[in-house]
């Protein structure tokens, strides 16, 4: 293995290490906190490496290599955060349903929202609201301006119009969490035409690979043009590019759609 090759991939280590999310600890308190960096640390020392000792062609590729690794991480991880997203506005479906139930059956609002606290501790907050007698309608809203949680801001509407009206805030609540059920199911019938859309870009953007380890299979090189002459890199810069820009754009596409 040449010096080079081994200095890129102390390039694509390092790229990888400052890509990736830092690890969690807990304080004495329970408060979760940002750990110490030594992986990042460890990311600069090996990334300098690859810029004193590369040069030319190889200093090309480990740029090549570093900026598409960061790019399709951040690819990944947004995948990732709306997966969560969507978890959480199920959730937010449940703690309707859980609310109007309590209260149909005839407990107090406070108690209700005590009880849903503890069957859902993302939400705790709200009862914790209630329980010191602040505005529960504001803390929804606060909850609501996060990913996933945006639905809270329809019961804390119903909420607030019950209380000003005195009219029935179970039924309210209700209502609140069929428009919400329906939201959802239109939500699942929309990623489920997305999901035909996704299928065709991923294979779209891992067809180059399966070509060029044909070509290798059929006895030619074209690892060797794409990382060893200049028009290569131009063509692996172009077609990595171009890929992260697809899959890009697919993704903000399918966020407006879902948003709208």
């Amino acid at each position: 293995m040449t010096p080079q090759a081994v200095v890129a991939g102390l390039a694509v280590a390092g790229a990888l290490l400052l890509v990736l999310p830092p690890r969690r600890r807990r304080d004495a308190g329970g408060r979760a906190g940002h750990g110490a960096p030594p992986l990042r640390s460890g990311a600069v020392l090996a990334l300098v490496p690859g810029g004193l000792l590369l040069h030319g062609r190889g200093l090309v590729l480990a740029v090549i290599v570093v900026v598409t690794v960061w790019l399709g991480w951040r690819l990944v991880a947004r995948r990732r955060q709306d997966r969560d997203a969507e978890v959480r506005a199920v959730r937010v479906l449940d703690y309707c349903d859980a609310l109007a139930g309590d209260l149909t059956v005839g407990t107090p609002p406070r108690t209700a929202l005590e009880q849903a606290g503890a069957d859902f501790p993302d939400l705790a907050p709200v009862a914790a609201a209630a329980r010191l007698g602040a505005d529960v309608p504001a803390a929804m809203r606060d909850l609501a301006a996060r990913p996933g949680y945006a639905d809270l801001r329809l019961v804390a509407a119903a909420w607030q119009v019950a209380e000003r009206s005195g009219a029935g805030l179970a039924g309210a609540l209700g209502r609140v969490a069929d428009g919400v059920r329906d939201r959802r199911r239109t939500s699942r019938m929309v990623a489920a035409e997305l999901a035909s859309a996704w299928a065709t870009a991923r294979i779209m953007a891992g067809l180059p690979v399966f070509f060029v380890l044909a070509g290798s299979g059929l006895g030619a090189d074209p690892w060797g043009f794409l990382t060893g002459t200049t028009p290569g890199l131009a063509c692996l810069a172009v077609g990595a590019g171009l890929s992260l820009a697809g899959l890009s754009w697919l993704q903000r596409i399918s966020a407006s759609v879902l948003a709208a």
